[in-house]
């Protein structure tokens, strides 16, 4: 007897090591289906009510460290220096993907990463945000792009960019035919080989905070770094992306949350790009 209850045992084990792990990657990763919630302030799917909808997004509502937030210079502790970003990023072939609440912009491989205080983080996608959900000194900008970076044991980072309406941005201009393609559809496209290092990212300073992804299940822990330098979109590109998605989700940006007394930095060494 003792003999068959041991296979079973390991057995029992392996499958709880393998659910958690799962259920760990899972609760890492934004919600793609968009039908389960929504940005319309006061409704029962809004994002006051995110924390209610299903129990693994309890955090939306009894988080300490949730985002976006406002970063004012009051609060702000200025850094002449820190170790650089370390980015590699390398062409890759992506998918287009219309998320319903967000254009989202998929690379397939792990051949595109960002390195900070010595872990690596594989860029996995891009999506944006009209307007922007930061805000810097109570400013809200026309456009938010963030680059979603996650590591081999699935702790985020993202790379958040603010637009301010202006010339058209140059990436973005590339993927305008294909985003009408898939306009008020749940369709994807193969956009072929896109380089991500042709977000430009300008400027030498850049904010760092500790928070959360910005949409359900809205997993703490996350490392944000938002450059200070504001780029330019045109209205053109703004309103493509708003008629793009749902009706409820043209504005996609999630109020502001508390700060609870975090630290955030103003460090003055941006990102460097990194030759292998």
């Amino acid at each position: 007897m003792e003999t068959n209850k041991r296979p079973m045992l390991y057995t029992s084990l392996l499958l709880s090591v393998l659910f958690l792990s799962f259920t760990a990657s899972v609760l890492c990763q934004e919600v793609d289906d968009e039908r389960e919630f929504d940005y319309i302030r006061g409704s029962e799917m809004g994002p006051e009510r995110w924390g209610e909808i299903r129990p693994e997004w309890a955090t939306c509502s009894t988080g300490e460290m949730q985002s976006p937030i406002d970063l004012l210079d009051a609060r702000v502790k200025v850094t002449p220096r820190s170790a650089e970003i370390n980015r590699l990023y390398r062409p890759t072939r992506a998918m287009l993907r219309n998320r319903g609440h967000d254009i989202e912009l998929e690379w397939e491989d792990d051949s595109s990463r960002i390195q900070i205080n010595g872990t690596e983080y594989i860029l996995r996608q891009s999506h944006w945000h009209s307007p922007s959900e930061h805000t810097i000194n109570g400013k809200r900008y026309d456009m938010e792009l963030h680059m979603v970076h996650q590591s081999r044991d699935n702790q985020t980072a993202v790379i958040g960019l603010l637009y301010k309406i202006g010339k058209p941005n140059h990436f973005l201009s590339k993927l305008m035919n294909n985003i009408r393609l898939i306009s008020e559809t749940t369709l994807e496209l193969d956009v072929g080989i896109i380089n991500p290092s042709r977000i430009k990212m300008g400027g030498r300073k850049y904010y760092r905070y500790l928070g959360s992804l910005t949409t359900p299940p809205c997993t703490e822990g996350v490392i944000w770094t938002l450059n200070t330098q504001i780029g330019t979109v045109s209205e053109e590109q703004v309103s493509l992306l708003r008629e793009a998605v749902h009706d409820h989700a043209e504005e996609n940006a999630r109020p502001l949350q508390r700060t609870n007394g975090r630290n955030m930095r103003l460090y003055a060494h941006m990102i460097k790009n990194r030759q292998e």
